[in-house]
Formats: structure tokens, C-alpha cells, sequence
């Protein structure tokens, strides 16, 4: 199967089994699932977790309760606008109400809008995904935004190879094989409702993978064309 395929499976499959949480239906969607805050209380036990000053989170709904536990417990939350139509989000778990600063609406509100200069060093990456498998391959709901936020935070020099990279799925989102391309940042961690499952660790990108971008990509993301701009690699006229 290729990723749309995999994609297809997993939101039927979620849809099916009535393991689909708010918002419904998910197709299209990072999917949000029953037993995802279970799933951000097993990523909160990992030492990486512990360990992180600042963690990057990504904007969807199974993530919420990651987002709220990091803020409870004092973090700094960096959030990217939702397909980075704008710039970063950055709060600081000291100074919000964490339940609200965890929403959508409430890391828009209360979080800081942070400039590249201004983003500071990141300590563990989580990413929501549609579907995993247990060596660390990942497929999001296909517009490429993790991707992209990674590769941008990787040559800014606020993550580095050994930066861990963590989801939080349901079990069901576990498959045997997902296609990998370049660009791709494998996993280290997968938790779940039930568990959570070490990954070996992989090589990550270095950085943006200019040929894979088109000119309706960069367009249509403000905060990529806007850094290509800067660093003087926009590659279209």
C-alpha cells in the first residue's frame, strides 16, 4: 500500500471501531482517538519527557493532553500555527492555566508569537501521525507540515540528530510497513493507550530537501517561503 492508502485504512478503521474521539468524522485529519490522554500520560513518564525544558508540540487534538501535562509541569511549549500559516507559538507552562493554554484557541491567545531568532533550543519533538510502525516510520495526514517544521528547526540549529522525536497513537494506528522518503523524520518513541514502545533511533534529515518542494508548497506555507526568502534560497522567480 502507499501512504494514501495507509491513511485511507487507518481513518476507516478508527471510524469502524468507534475508536475515533472529537473531532468526527477524522478523515483527513491527525486523528484523534479514544485512550489518547492515556497515551500522553505513558510519553509523560519517559525520562526524555521529564529531562525536556522545551518541548515542541504539534497543534492537533490527540495531542492536547500532551500539551497540558507539559505545561503543568512547568515546560515551555513551542506550538507551530496550524500549516504554518504564521509564525511559532511558544508558552511558558509558569505563567498560563495549562487545561486552556492547551487548546487551540488558547495557545493562539495566551502563547507568545516567536520570531526564528526567538525560538528557542528544543529538548523533545512530538508529532501526531496517522499511522506508525514499530521501526519509527511515520505518516501524517499528508500535507507534510512536520516535516517541514523539523527540517526548519533542524538548520536553525534549535534540534539537533539526537533531539528525540516522539507520537502518541492508539494501537489499532500501528501498521507493519510505511514508505519512506528522504525528507521523513523517523521516530524514537510510540506511545500508546497501552504502552510506550522505544524505537532504535535512525538518521533525520538535516534540513529542508529544497527538490521536493514545489512552487505552490512554499506559496501556500507564509512561514517556509518567508525563511526561504531570508536565507536567500527561495528557488522560484
Amino acid at each position: 500500500m502507499d501512504k494514501q492508502q495507509i491513511r485511507e485504512l487507518i481513518w476507516k478503521t478508527l471510524e469502524e471501531r468507534d475508536i475515533a474521539s472529537f473531532p468526527r468524522p477524522v478523515y483527513g485529519r491527525i486523528p484523534n482517538f479514544k485512550g489518547s490522554e492515556r497515551a500522553a500520560e505513558n510519553l509523560a513518564r519517559a525520562r526524555e519527557f521529564a529531562r525536556a525544558e522545551v518541548v515542541k508540540v504539534n497543534p492537533d487534538a490527540p495531542q492536547r493532553k500532551v500539551r497540558e501535562i507539559a505545561l503543568r509541569e512547568g515546560k515551555k511549549v513551542l506550538t507551530p500555527t496550524p500549516r504554518l500559516r504564521g509564525e511559532f507559538f511558544l508558552l511558558d507552562g509558569r505563567s498560563v492555566d495549562p487545561r486552556k493554554a492547551s487548546t487551540i484557541s488558547g495557545f493562539t491567545k495566551m502563547g507568545k508569537r516567536v520570531s526564528f531568532e526567538e525560538i528557542p533550543h528544543v529538548d523533545l519533538v512530538i508529532v501526531g501521525s496517522v499511522a506508525v510502525t514499530l521501526k519509527g516510520d511515520r505518516v501524517g495526514k499528508g500535507e507534510g507540515y512536520s516535516e517541514l517544521e523539523y527540517a526548519i528547526l533542524r538548520e536553525l540549529g534549535k534540534v539537533d540528530e539526537g533531539t528525540p522525536i516522539a507520537t502518541t497513537v492508539h494501537s489499532i494506528q500501528i501498521v507493519d510497513y510505511i514508505p519512506v522518503e528522504p525528507y521523513d523524520v523517523p521516530l524514537d518513541m510510540i506511545a500508546t493507550e497501552k504502552e510506550l514502545i522505544r524505537v532504535e533511533p535512525r538518521q533525520k534529515p538535516k534540513g529542508l530537501y529544497l527538490e521536493y518542494l514545489t512552487k505552490e508548497k512554499i506559496e501556500d506555507t507564509p512561514y517556509l517561503k518567508r525563511y526561504l526568502q531570508l536565507t536567500g534560497r527561495y528557488p522560484y522567480r
